[in-house]
């Protein structure tokens, strides 16, 4: 680990104040951590957020959610609220990681934590994300790795919150000394590698994310959230679904399915949504949703189960949307 100096901030503006020369943002700290460590990030210094107050909190208004950036994962996963309106956040944030990792995780660290895929995470491999001109996992070890939307890089999007999220239609809002605040959509959050594969969020060097904003559901949503992963819990996900439904007495109304673990952002599934909207919910619905939302799917060389499983994460997380199926007790969480 490198040499460096630490800015303990307790107001946002005093945070901003030091957005400056190389500094990183720490939190909860778990990811990043663990990045410095293995030498893949450096930084000159670290702004210690953690203990500023107006940053935490769960907010209920008339028009939803305001998530304070520090709120921890558990808390979130355990706010009665949240619960019973937002299941598919509650789901998402209380199967990631460890029970004593999501009391220390906040909401924002996890949305902005970069790729997990090993080979940008060791110091050792000089790659296409670190500014160099080669992808290792197109020829290498990529059996966790995107099969569907990828080009420059497979590495898949890491974020359980986002799926979540983007079912949800929220918003992050970020703050600049100089600019003031804006709203961004979780949609538009993430930068495709094709793009710029050195960037991973629009957020701009001296802007903080400081809350999430998630729109009051319309009525007779239901939701819910379902990872797997190689271990029953404390993985990443190597197939995970989110789904809203506005339903409709027996009908839904409209549908959102979203993916994490398949592509290099998280995304929706139109082909998926188009499946549910406008019919009732049953089994050979959820089963259609599954399978469109492969279309266009184009393995690597070791990740073709992937395919297989995604159609069942929906299938089953559609059902538990709807009421008609408990957990899944082989999903992570």
């Amino acid at each position: 680990m490198n040499a460096f100096t630490l800015a303990d901030c307790t107001t946002v503006d005093g945070a901003l104040s030091q957005l400056k020369d190389g500094a990183v943002v720490k939190a909860g700290g778990v990811d990043l951590l663990d990045r410095m460590k293995n030498g893949t990030t450096q930084p000159e210094k670290l702004v210690n957020i953690r203990n500023i107050s107006a940053l935490r909190g769960i907010e209920e208004t008339d028009k939803g959610l305001k998530i304070g950036a520090l709120a921890t994962l558990t808390e979130i996963s355990e706010h009665p609220v949240i619960r019973k309106q937002y299941q598919i956040l509650s789901d998402a944030c209380g199967s990631a990681a460890t029970p004593h990792i999501r009391n220390m995780a906040t909401v924002g660290g996890n949305l902005l934590q970069p790729v997990q895929c090993w080979y940008y995470r060791s110091a050792e491999f000089q790659c296409l994300r670190k500014g160099k001109d080669f992808c290792f996992a197109f020829n290498g070890l990529n059996q966790y790795h995107a099969i569907m939307d990828y080009g420059t890089c497979p590495a898949v999007a890491p974020s359980s919150s986002a799926v979540a999220l983007l079912g949800l239609n929220a918003a992050v809002e970020l703050v600049s000394a100089k600019r003031g605040k804006r709203l961004v959509a979780i949609k538009d959050l993430y930068v495709h590698p094709d793009a710029n594969p050195t960037k991973f969020t629009v957020i701009e060097p001296d802007e903080l994310l400081t809350g999430v904003m998630i729109p009051k559901p319309a009525p007779g949503t239901r939701s819910a959230y379902q990872k797997y992963g190689e271990k029953d819990s404390f993985d990443w996900a190597v197939a995970d679904a989110g789904i809203v439904l506005e339903m409709d007495g027996n009908t839904c109304r409209r549908a959102v399915v979203t993916m994490g673990a398949a592509s290099p952002v998280v995304r929706r599934s139109p082909q998926a949504e188009a499946e549910l909207t406008g019919k009732p919910i049953t089994e050979a619905a959820a089963r259609a949703a599954g399978k469109a939302a492969m279309q266009g799917a184009t393995p690597l060389s070791m990740n073709a189960y992937k395919v297989d499983m995604f159609p069942v994460a929906i299938y089953r997380t559609v059902l538990l949307a709807a009421g008609q199926m408990d957990r899944d007790p082989r999903a992570a969480g």
